[in-house]
């Protein structure tokens, strides 16, 4: 499994986005951007949520917890 800085990275590129293009919807600066893409600051709980459904993923699999992106997404088949 991929951890969450790669899966960030990942997601940024596939969105065609540059990292300062993130920072600036996220309204930080490209420098903390890059920190939290590299591994050097944690995000807080209110950006990774942010990201999350920015990037139309699960929590779980932003951060590397499971390979299934769409895991958050609710089944109408119950």
């Amino acid at each position: 499994m991929k951890n969450f800085q790669e899966r960030l990275k990942i997601l940024r590129k596939e969105k065609k986005q540059y990292q300062k293009d993130i920072a600036e919807i996220l309204n930080i600066t490209e420098r903390q951007y890059n920190r939290y893409e590299t591994g050097r600051t944690d995000l807080p709980m209110s950006k990774l949520i942010f990201l999350a459904d920015f990037f139309d993923v699960s929590l779980d699999y932003l951060v590397g917890r499971c390979d299934n992106p769409n895991s958050h997404k609710y089944s109408n088949s119950i």
